[in-house]
């Protein structure tokens, strides 16, 4: 039982992260008809984001260390520490959960960035063709980051205060030698929060309730005098806003590097296909399940009985689904099967 919770909670942090995604994914592929293979590097461009804060909040100057007394010393002080003292160490101690305020607008001007100057030229485009350009300006993204943070992963701690672990066995009857990580927990509610609210604001605003019908009739919305394609931009905006808080959430359970964005990118896309292109509870619903098949794959006493499963589950899945349900599990009719 003990090791059957860790998985469960494994695949539910890890499922997180790949529901985001492809929540985003399908944000933009249910309003734009647009397949977007830069959207994993929206996952990325977050995670730098936490990055890029940090190291603002770390700019330091050299100050003399008056702990050594038989000479001048001198060591690097953060200005914030300088200047604020203890309040100072503790805004840079929380840079992580901070950095959703710098991540915000600058996700937000990059979604609508990428779908102002080159997304929205390809709306009435195959799918191959979106799929190509779109692969192609991800791979542009990702070498601009290599260039700029280099190419090795980069820290980013959490908060001192969550960097332990909770003992979680207590609250289920199998005693406090049962522990997971403080930020695993918090990532899986700040995952769940987040989903919450994008399914607020679509289905309890009117904004919200008009991109959905768009979603379904986009002709029949404009003929209603709604400047409908003003909406979708936005939507592709928040599209950017949920991957790049995912990213920026995560960065202290995987370090970031430039290529994240592509691991992940390929997974959020499986997820998508099972659970229903155009569909947002399909993707979310997908997301916490195949992360939870991946954790249990990745168990020593199945890898032993079939070696690499872990690495093929997945994909397993997704050609079983195809197979069965061309649609995936919510899919609509008629998407994906001709």
């Amino acid at each position: 039982m003990d090791a059957i919770l860790l998985q469960i909670l494994n695949g539910l942090d890890k499922g997180g992260a790949y529901a985001l995604i492809a929540l985003g994914l399908t944000l933009v592929f249910g309003t734009l008809g647009v397949v977007n293979f830069a959207h994993g590097a929206l996952f990325m461009l977050g995670a730098f984001c936490s990055v890029t804060f940090q190291k603002l909040l770390t700019i330091s100057k050299q100050v003399k260390d008056t702990s050594i007394t038989f000479f001048d010393a001198y060591k690097e002080m953060p200005y914030l520490e300088l200047w604020f003292g203890d309040f100072g160490k503790t805004i840079i101690d929380y840079s992580v959960p901070l950095s959703i305020l710098f991540a915000i607008p600058v996700m937000l001007l990059i979604g609508l960035a990428m779908e102002r100057g080159l997304i929205r030229h390809f709306y009435k485009r195959t799918h191959a063709e979106q799929i190509l350009v779109t692969f192609g300006l991800a791979i542009v993204l990702q070498e601009i980051v290599k260039l700029t943070f280099g190419a090795n992963p980069i820290p980013t701690p959490a908060p001192e205060i969550f960097s332990g672990t909770a003992a979680i066995g207590s609250l289920f009857g199998l005693g406090e030698s049962v522990v997971y990580p403080w930020w695993r927990l918090i990532y899986l509610g700040f995952s769940l929060s987040i989903i919450a609210a994008v399914f607020a604001f679509l289905n309890l605003t009117t904004f919200g309730m008009v991109v959905r019908a768009g979603m379904m009739d986009r002709e029949t919305v404009g003929l209603l005098g709604i400047n409908v394609e003003k909406r979708f931009t936005i939507v592709f905006g928040l599209a950017a806003i949920v991957t790049g808080l995912a990213g920026v959430m995560y960065s202290p359970i995987l370090p970031p590097d430039y290529h994240m964005g592509m691991d992940f990118l390929v997974l959020s896309f499986v997820v998508v296909v099972v659970g229903g292109m155009g569909s947002l509870g399909g993707a979310v619903a997908a997301g916490f399940l195949l992360g939870i098949l991946q954790s249990f794959a990745s168990m020593n006493e199945i890898k032993s009985i079939i070696p690499g499963i872990d690495q093929i589950i997945i994909y397993l899945v997704a050609v079983f689904i195809i197979l069965v349900r061309p649609r995936g599990l919510f899919g609509r009719e008629g998407v994906m099967e001709d």
